[in-house]
């Protein structure tokens, strides 16, 4: 092979179809890493949702009931499964099983426990804890319920949980000289008002609103008042003092009569950790639209806010809750294509990490290519300055030693070469010229054989 076919053979400078070959590899690798990016490793959000709420009636459906209509906006079926409570809740929000998204799960429900398949979207609102109890004498502590009937709520609910907690810390147990009974809502209520108990405990966990707004217009029936709630604050670091003013509940009536203290543990809407973040986005979304308004119990704007008390807060619903918004996707676009442009994204964006230095080092890695030949060439022309320094040539010799020269001349012309190293090519075929000039000017000697 000559040096210019040896040249055209691995040319100093890439074809136009070496370019089309290697745009076309890139391309078809980058759809083919987003395809595989898109339907298998991060699959569309899903279209049905399901939230273990609480019993029929409660405070805690009535809130996930809010949130339906606001979902179905965006295309998302909300499925309130009625359940026993928080502590259902969280049972069934943790098993895989249950086909449990998301849930109600009151604070303080998870001490010391291991919820690692868990994380909270924040507080949801509070869930006032009213114990109502009979007699024309008030009561300042709960030990002073010892030896009577009292309804704590159902099996598996937080207001028994809580109700549990806050008897025993007045030493009040199960199995001791105090009946406790499984009553909730309207059966409580109605026990207490019929005189089969003598206390009832009550949370929206396990009854409504309605139902404590009812037992306040009661005669006999006294509401108590935590004297001591910021002790129990203390204590208890999961609860809030709650100050309802006189007439708070009925104005025209008066009730409360007075001034009074209850505790309240604020209400976190609990997600399995793997709920998708354009999900997460869409809940937190309509929590605001759901719970943001004053109320009662509340502020305007206090709620949701980002504060858990065992479960750590989502990395989603704490972006959510440090912007204020959704990501610019979902606020420009329909939820469904939002989420096909984000996956998207999320696919492109590593190859274009991998990519964009590539390209950047392309450059130089073709003037480094074309160095290389342009120095193979150099060689080749020391090379045959080199044979003339042997001996003295003959006519025959130098002829072909030009003709050596005009090879690798041709083999630098016949090739492209980009603009940028038009100066090295130049440089190079002058000191060729050098070379040629240098040959044709020695005198040869006719007969003189090669040594």
């Amino acid at each position: 092979m000559t040096i210019a076919e040896e040249s055209r053979a691995d040319g100093t400078a890439p074809s136009k179809r070496s370019w089309i070959q290697v745009a076309a590899i890139v391309v078809l690798s980058a759809v083919a890493t987003v395809w595989a990016a898109t339907y298998f490793v991060r699959s569309a959000p899903p279209q049905v949702l399901t939230l273990a709420a609480g019993p029929k009636g409660s405070t805690f459906e009535r809130m996930a009931k809010r949130y339906q209509p606001i979902l179905a906006r965006n295309g998302i079926e909300l499925i309130v499964l009625e359940t026993d409570g928080s502590l259902d809740n969280l049972k069934r929000v943790e098993d895989p099983a249950s086909k449990v998204d998301i849930a109600f799960v009151q604070s303080g429900l998870t001490p010391g426990d291991d919820h690692a398949s868990l994380s909270s979207l924040g507080s949801m609102f509070y869930e006032p804890l009213m114990i109502f109890y009979r007699g024309q004498k008030r009561i300042e502590r709960l030990s002073e319920l010892e030896k009577q009937r009292i309804a704590i709520g159902p099996e598996g609910s937080g207001t028994e949980w809580l109700a549990l907690a806050l008897l025993k810390a007045n030493g009040i147990e199960p199995k001791g000289e105090t009946t406790l009974l499984s009553l909730e809502g309207e059966d409580a209520s109605k026990a207490l008002i019929e005189g089969r108990v003598d206390a009832i405990v009550l949370s929206g966990d396990s009854a409504s609103l309605k139902s404590m707004r009812g037992l306040l217009r009661q005669e006999g029936i006294r509401l108590f008042e935590f004297i001591q709630a910021d002790g129990y604050v203390r204590r208890f670091p999961y609860l809030s003092k709650l100050d309802i003013p006189a007439g708070a509940f009925d104005l025209g009536e008066g009730l409360p009569r007075e001034d009074t203290h209850l505790l309240a543990p604020t209400v976190e809407l609990v997600a399995r950790a793997d709920l998708h973040p354009a999900l997460s986005d869409l809940l937190l979304e309509a929590a605001f639209q759901a719970h943001r308004r004053a109320s009662l119990l509340q502020a305007a704007g206090q709620f949701p806010n980002p504060s858990t008390f065992k479960l750590p807060i989502s990395a989603d619903a704490a972006r959510y809750y440090k912007s204020g918004d959704r990501s610019l996707t979902y606020r420009y676009l329909p939820f469904w294509v939002a989420s096909f442009v984000n996956r998207i994204a999320l696919s492109i964006i590593p190859i274009l990490v991998l990519l964009i230095p590539a390209f950047r080092l392309l450059p130089q890695v073709f003037a480094w290519r074309v160095q290389r030949r342009i120095n193979k060439r150099y060689g080749e022309i020391a090379e045959v300055e080199r044979a003339t320094l042997r001996a003295v040539l003959t006519e025959a010799r130098r002829t072909e030693l030009l003709e050596k020269l005009d090879e690798i001349e041709q083999a630098i012309v016949s090739r492209k070469v980009a603009g940028a190293h038009a100066e090295q090519i130049y440089l190079l075929r002058r000191h060729l010229e050098l070379v040629r000039h240098k040959i044709g000017g020695l005198v040869s000697e006719p007969g003189l054989a090669e040594p």
